[in-house]
């Protein structure tokens, strides 16, 4: 039997807020976060941070001049692993992990460099060490002053809920007491919007009252948004009395590719890998399920599916925030995590207000988060009171 793994603390940033109450009152409102915003050319629904975090952001940049060319996506981790630590009450004289990944990394700065490269033939002297992938975990290792190893990666959209399964594994192995995992993007330029759209899974619904119709398995468009914003956890191994919540299981699968984006119609990696978390659990005992769920038409259809499989006729509650938050890629699995958890906190399911789910109130005491990449490697974890 595995010693349990606390998650002492969440701390996010996104068009939801930051403070877990402002957070929380955000999810008990029906209307979306996504609004119409200018990037490059275009006019397209995306989840932007609200207006005061972006000074918050701004603050910290200007806080060290050493900050004043990272990317947004440093900032944010910065930000948000900051608030983390002093929510679980960690100090300089711990000594923890860090894992903290990103699909696209520094994506606003290495793409203005790779442009003034273009024009002029060279690149700023601090181009190399200020967009490798390595920033993030590295410069947050370097703002908290800690003493652990420092991991950075990128499973595209799963990275977060992969730099968790690495704090497990490194918790359970006992190379280290805690460990800070999560992930954080800034994907919101010109260009990352243009390979969405080559995709052709970008929503075109702009002017409807949701643009991304995540969950909504009679839309006949793909109608994924992204959203920029970051998330990390606090782990530690063992009972606390200060615990969110726990990690009861977790699990992982990699899907076999037809196309580079590919999953397939039942969704084998999530069979697996949900399947892998749900070791020894009755599979009646879990209430909701955290979807992926990205807004596209196959996706969304592929994921129900594969839970359809697993689960027959006794089949959880059924939600995601991508209809609210967008897809904010890399930080999406930690985002829901921390969905889940409110949700065992509060004792309140929040659902997909165009979903037809009817939701009779009873008590949550486990939900299942998955999330899935570019290249079909899911994750599923089991968080529990």
């Amino acid at each position: 039997m595995h010693q349990k793994i606390a998650i002492t603390s969440i701390s996010s940033i996104s068009a939801l807020g930051s403070a877990p109450a402002t957070v929380w009152d955000n999810y008990k409102r029906q209307e979306t976060l996504l609004s119409q915003q200018k990037i490059g050319d275009q006019l397209l629904p995306v989840a932007v941070l609200p207006d005061y975090l972006k000074n918050e952001i701004i603050t910290i940049r200007n806080s060290d001049s050493k900050y004043k060319f990272l990317d947004d996506s440093v900032l944010f981790a910065i930000y948000v692993s900051r608030k983390a630590l002093q929510m679980a009450k960690w100090n300089q004289n711990d000594i923890f992990g860090i894992n903290i990944g990103s699909s696209r990394g520094a994506t606003d700065l290495f793409e203005k460099n790779h442009i003034a490269f273009l024009k002029t033939g060279k690149t700023p002297t601090l181009t190399s060490p200020t967009t490798t992938l390595g920033n993030i975990s590295s410069w947050v290792a370097q703002d908290l002053q800690s003493e652990g190893p420092e991991i950075s990666h990128s499973v595209t959209c799963s990275t977060a809920l992969h730099a968790l399964l690495n704090g497990v594994a490194w918790l359970r192995a006992g190379m280290s007491d805690k460990f800070l995992v999560g992930g954080s993007e800034a994907p919101l330029t010109a260009f990352t919007l243009a390979q969405m759209q080559a995709l052709k899974i970008y929503s075109k619904s702009a002017a409807d009252k949701y643009p991304c119709r995540a969950l909504d398995l009679t839309k006949k468009n793909n109608t994924l948004v992204l959203g920029e914003g970051a998330a990390v956890a606090c782990l530690e191994i063992g009972e606390r009395p200060n615990a969110l919540c726990y990690i009861e299981g977790v699990g992982y699968a990699n899907e076999l590719l037809q196309h580079n984006i590919s999953i397939s119609d039942e969704a084998t990696c999530f069979q697996k890998s949900m399947a892998m978390a749900l070791q020894n659990i009755n599979l009646n005992d879990v209430d909701v399920i955290v979807m992926h769920a990205p807004g596209t038409i196959k996706g969304d259809a592929s994921e129900i599916n594969a839970i359809e499989k697993l689960f027959g006729t006794t089949t959880p509650l059924l939600t995601t925030n991508k209809w609210k938050i967008g897809h904010t890629f890399g930080a999406s699995g930690l985002l829901s995590v921390e969905m889940a958890a409110l949700m065992l906190q509060n004792q309140a399911f929040i659902g997909v207000p165009f979903s037809g789910v009817i939701y009779e109130k009873k008590p949550l005491k486990k939900i299942l988060v998955n999330a899935v990449g570019f290249g079909g490697n899911a994750v599923s974890v089991l968080l529990s009171l």
